[in-house]
């Protein structure tokens, strides 16, 4: 993640076009991963900056589980079932940076999402991380817990945003001043989106979330270390082999520069990757950070 030491950036704004929380806790039921000869799993779910979503590409329809594992169940309209939906982009293209170029290392990753990264180097790791949960509180209209905290420690919610007032920036000290007229369309949310990505980070976002065993993972907690540089992945989905109770998960990341996210391969274990298990001896390795079984935290 960048070293943005407290408040230092410009607040930046960006426009795309218009676009509705309930965060369930996903239950550890299972059900059945899709195959060749089994009907492709469908959503209600919303997902913005996507005009013409197919859920054929959605993770739970293009990553299946290894034999012997099934998937758990994530309540319909929870955060892990809008996770396990993310649509992938077809096939496994290189990742780009936010410029257009090729990222350097291209042998980590197993899918790439198939969202939008920007053209600002500013949607890195925690900030992919923060896209993530703000577009499902958006899609679910979930204005009141739309927030993140500056790495100063002052909350910035989309509710006030939308009601027309701006952050004011001097120094440390941040203000607020009402300058627009009142706007919750998808345009406002990722101009606001885009302060979030300048003046949060995993500093700022490993302050906010709350520590969580790791015999406990759930879809949607994330691995983070914060720092300047820290570095930040997502939990979007997770199985269990029925028999042992063993439970794998999935990961997915943004890097520096800023970048298509995508999930990660498994080094650690070529017959379960990109799946990882929550027995893992010593640190989680990733192909680009390792953390510790400590750094794992929740909502």
């Amino acid at each position: 993640m960048r070293a943005i030491g407290l408040l230092l950036l410009p607040a930046l704004l960006a426009t795309l076009n218009s676009c509705n929380n309930t965060n369930a806790n996903s239950q550890h039921i299972v059900i059945a991963c899709p195959a060749s000869s089994v009907t492709s799993f469908t959503s209600n779910n919303i997902y913005c900056w996507k005009d013409n979503y197919d859920s054929k590409n959605a993770i739970i329809n293009r990553i299946p589980c290894p034999e012997g594992y099934k998937r758990v169940e994530a309540k319909e309209g929870s955060f892990a079932n809008w996770l396990r939906f993310l649509p992938l982009k077809i096939g496994n293209p290189d990742v780009h940076l936010y410029n257009g170029e090729l990222k350097k290392y291209q042998s980590g990753h197993a899918a790439v999402l198939d969202i939008d990264v920007g053209n600002k180097d500013l949607q890195q790791c925690a900030d992919a991380v923060m896209r993530m949960r703000a577009e499902y509180l958006y899609s679910k209209k979930d204005f009141e817990n739309l927030h993140f905290n500056f790495t100063s420690g002052n909350t910035v919610g989309f509710n006030k945003w939308s009601s027309g007032y701006r952050t004011v920036i001097k120094g440390n000290e941040v203000s607020w001043v009402l300058s627009a007229l009142k706007d919750d369309s998808y345009k406002t949310f990722k101009g606001y989106m885009n302060v979030i990505f300048s003046y949060c980070g995993t500093s700022s976002l490993s302050k906010e979330l709350k520590p969580v065993a790791l015999k406990k993972i759930e879809i949607g907690d994330v691995f983070i270390f914060g720092g300047f540089p820290g570095h930040a992945v997502l939990v979007v989905d997770m199985c269990e082999n029925e028999k042992t109770g063993d439970q794998l998960f999935l990961i997915q990341q943004s890097y520096m520069p800023a970048q298509d996210i995508h999930l990660l391969k498994n080094f650690n274990n070529a017959a379960f990757s990109p799946w990882y298990s929550i027995n893992f001896e010593g640190d989680l390795k990733t192909p680009e950070w390792t953390f510790s079984k400590d750094q794992l935290m929740g909502w």
